[in-house]
This record gives structure tokens, C-alpha cells and sequence, in this order.
């Protein structure tokens, strides 16, 4: 464990540019990456902070949302987690829920679902923290300061990982980017409703209360 990590606290500056901030931890070898557990140990010492690892061992300091893409937010949650209750097969997680992939990044997605049965190998202790575990299922909801392009790479990363379904909603443009785990993507012009298709059956995100 990398002691300087675990102790590192970032005071938040004032900053003109609200996209977020990227930074690199040098380390006596050059070819090591932050690990899992030391981004932990660094969020852990940083809990103000909403940030994510890159698979290259770059941590992503995001800011937080305004009003508007916070309330959104909260309708995606309100709506998938009504049908995750009725339905019984699977949880969902919030923006603050974070996840370790294959390809060594830590992300957390504004809105995700998973299987029960999956979760049920992890112990309580391990639940503690980032679980080291691909979504069935994840939504990324593209807030003012967001780049579409950043947050469409995202999504490939979801997919390329493992997730099975995932929506980029873009309310600026009233847009909606389905991925499927065949590697397509669709694009929904100002949908009314969009579809869990048979990953999420019987699911249907009213988009009246997005837009």
C-alpha cells in the first residue's frame, strides 16, 4: 500500500472550467498503476471528492451536479427502483455506487441494476466497498458539463466490460443512446419511453419526467 495515497487530501480550488480534472500519481516505477484498493483508500481519505479510476491509473475528479441533472437523476432512480422492487430479481445502485472492472478502472454509473444471484458470492464485509463486479445494466445521464464524447467512450467501456444494456441519455439534445452487448448502438430522437428490452422485462423509463 502506497502511503501517499492513503494520505493524500485534495482541497477543492475555485476553477473557471467546470469539466473535470485528471490526475496522475507518479510512482518510484514508472510502469505501476494506482490499484483498487488504493483508490479506495484514496476516496476513503477524500469522501468529498465524486471521482473515478481510468483504466490507465488516472483518477477523474468530476464535478458535482446543478439542480436540474440532480433532480433528473433522482426521477431514473425513482423509476428504476420502483420496477426493481416489483420485479424482485435484481438492485439497483445510485451515482455514488462504484464498480472494479476486468480492465482495471473504477466507475460508478448515474444508475445501475444488478442480478441478485450475482451479488449473493460477495461477503457483507466485501460489500463494504467498490465491488469487483460489471452491471447488468447501467444508465449515464450527460449533466451540462459532461463531454458526450467522454461520456460515450464510457459507455463502450461498459459494454466492452461485460454490461448487458446500457442508455446515455442527453436531455440537452433529447437524445437517447442505446448499447447492447453485440457492440450496437442506437439512437432514440426525443423518445417518450425507452425500453429495458429482455434484460430489464417489463421496464419502461417514462421520459416525460426526464426531459
Amino acid at each position: 500500500m502506497n502511503t501517499a495515497i492513503a494520505d493524500t487530501i485534495i482541497p477543492i480550488p475555485f476553477m473557471a472550467d467546470t469539466r473535470s480534472v485528471r490526475l496522475h500519481f507518479d510512482f518510484e516505477d514508472s510502469t505501476r498503476k494506482m490499484t483498487p484498493d488504493e483508490f479506495w483508500e484514496f476516496c476513503s481519505k477524500n469522501r468529498k471528492l465524486r471521482a473515478e479510476l481510468t483504466k490507465d491509473g488516472e483518477v477523474i475528479i468530476m464535478p458535482p451536479t446543478g439542480y436540474e441533472s440532480s433532480e433528473e437523476n433522482v426521477e431514473l432512480i425513482i423509476q428504476l427502483g420502483t420496477w426493481a422492487k416489483t420485479d424482485g430479481t435484481g438492485k439497483v445502485t445510485e451515482s455514488s455506487g462504484a464498480f472494479i472492472l476486468p480492465d482495471g478502472s473504477t466507475k460508478a454509473p448515474d444508475a445501475a441494476w444488478i442480478k441478485k444471484e450475482r451479488l449473493e458470492k460477495f461477503t457483507a464485509e466485501e460489500r463494504k466497498k467498490f465491488l469487483s463486479l460489471v452491471p447488468d445494466f447501467v444508465i449515464e445521464l450527460c449533466s451540462p458539463s459532461d463531454s458526450l464524447s467522454e461520456q460515450q467512450t464510457k459507455m463502450k467501456d461498459w459494454v466492452e466490460n461485460g454490461t448487458r444494456l446500457g442508455w446515455l441519455i442527453d436531455p440537452k439534445h433529447r437524445k437517447a443512446y442505446i448499447y447492447r452487448a453485440d457492440g450496437s448502438v442506437e439512437v432514440l430522437d426525443d423518445p417518450k419511453t425507452i425500453s429495458g428490452e429482455d434484460i430489464l422485462p417489463g421496464f419502461e423509463l417514462d421520459m416525460s419526467q426526464i426531459w
